[in-house]
């Protein structure tokens, strides 16, 4: 095998554009995602279940349907009925946020009920409406319950922006693809990727560590 280092460093500012484009993809994706998510576990979680059915719904085709589909779905379908084109950023963007938003919204309820029912009634005995125990009590513990799994579903999302290549989304693996086509590698291109890709998620999952440790001396 003839690892050529020269074709690498060709292509590395390229690839270190495509970083930054994953990196950002994935922090927007995660953000939006987590907004989605908490008001879908809230949907889910109401006592009127005609009420919960569309969120209901709504995990589960996001969970059940490959992320893949997805994203064409989206790129082909929807972008383009809001602004009449295609654009490769905002159907990655908004497919990741979606399919992420159903998965969060399932930590976030599981973060919720792990909460001790007594401390709702507690807040509503003190003259809390349902509304200000939520937003005062409860969502604080489960938001700080959730950051552990909040940041595992980060790290699953940077490897799954990978998939934006396939619409032309000039992130690290649309280069590295490039790369492969132009030059006939395999190696290189691949090998390449893959190492970025670890050198994020270990990054990530160290700060996760660090967080984790904070979290458990308070």
């Amino acid at each position: 095998m003839n690892f050529n280092f020269d074709l690498i460093v060709d292509y590395a500012p390229l690839l270190w554009k495509g970083t930054l484009l994953t990196i950002g993809l994935s922090i927007a994706s995660i953000l939006l995602g987590t907004i989605v998510g908490l008001f879908i576990a809230l949907g889910k979680m109401m006592r009127k279940k005609w009420l919960a059915f569309p969120f209901v719904v709504y995990i589960a085709f996001f969970r059940g349907t490959p992320l893949f589909v997805q994203l064409l779905l989206i790129h082909f379908g929807v972008i383009p009925l809001f602004i009449g084109e295609t654009n490769a950023i905002a159907a990655a963007i908004a497919t990741l946020s979606l399919n992420s938003a159903a998965y969060i919204a399932e930590i976030f309820r599981g973060g919720i009920q792990s909460i001790e029912k007594g401390q709702m009634e507690g807040a509503r005995s003190l003259g809390m409406s349902h509304v200000q125990a939520m937003r005062y009590v409860i969502l604080p513990q489960a938001v700080k319950r959730s950051i552990p799994p909040l940041g595992n579903e980060f790290i699953v999302l940077v490897k799954e922006s990978s998939l934006a290549a396939i619409i032309t989304a000039p992130e690290i693996m649309y280069y590295s693809r490039n790369m492969s086509s132009a030059h006939f590698a395999v190696w290189e291109p691949y090998l390449t990727a893959a190492l970025i890709y670890l050198v994020i998620t270990l990054t990530l999952s160290f700060i996760l560590h660090r967080v984790e440790k904070r979290l458990d001396k308070s």
